[in-house]
């Protein structure tokens, strides 16, 4: 078999387009229900080289999963305005780790800088509705957070 591509996953694993960027769908959710919701829920997520997944906010705490592929960066800011990159892939050497935790209430977006494609997992826990689910302007990025301009231009 022919090194897999991100046309291979997208296919394999049905993937959609995401409104954030990249492809994805949901795969797990608990059987367990805390008032309207499930306990958590799970999707494969994938970017090819050269896409963004736009930066946004969560009401809930997301960790993501290495599965296949290159390295992900996912950019962070934190509630008090300050900006993290963490390196989800597995070349440990490299300061690569195959998980990674996006805290509730972050922004955070995410970009496959080399390699073809990157597929992770996201386990969201509560589990991920729509409704929780803000997707982040431009304009009110550049005047929360000015000296983040860089790569708030590349995330929106």
């Amino acid at each position: 078999m022919d090194k897999p591509t991100a046309a291979h996953y997208i296919e394999q694993l049905r993937l959609t387009a995401h409104p954030e960027g990249g492809h994805f769908r949901q795969v797990l959710a608990s059987d367990q229900v805390a008032g309207n919701r499930r306990l958590w829920t799970s999707i494969y997520f994938l970017l090819a080289r050269g896409q963004v997944s736009r930066f946004h906010r969560l009401t809930a705490d997301e960790v993501w999963y290495h599965h296949a592929g290159g390295p992900l960066d996912i950019w962070m800011i934190s509630p008090d305005g300050e900006l993290s990159v963490k390196k989800l892939g597995l070349d440990l050497a490299a300061g690569q780790e195959p998980q990674q935790l996006v805290p509730a209430g972050w922004i955070f977006g995410s970009s496959a800088e080399s390699g073809d494609f990157s597929l992770v997992g996201c386990l969201v826990a509560p589990g991920f509705t729509f409704e929780d689910f803000e997707l982040l302007d431009r304009e009110t990025l550049m005047a929360a957070y000015p000296r983040h301009a860089a790569i708030i231009q590349r995330l929106t």
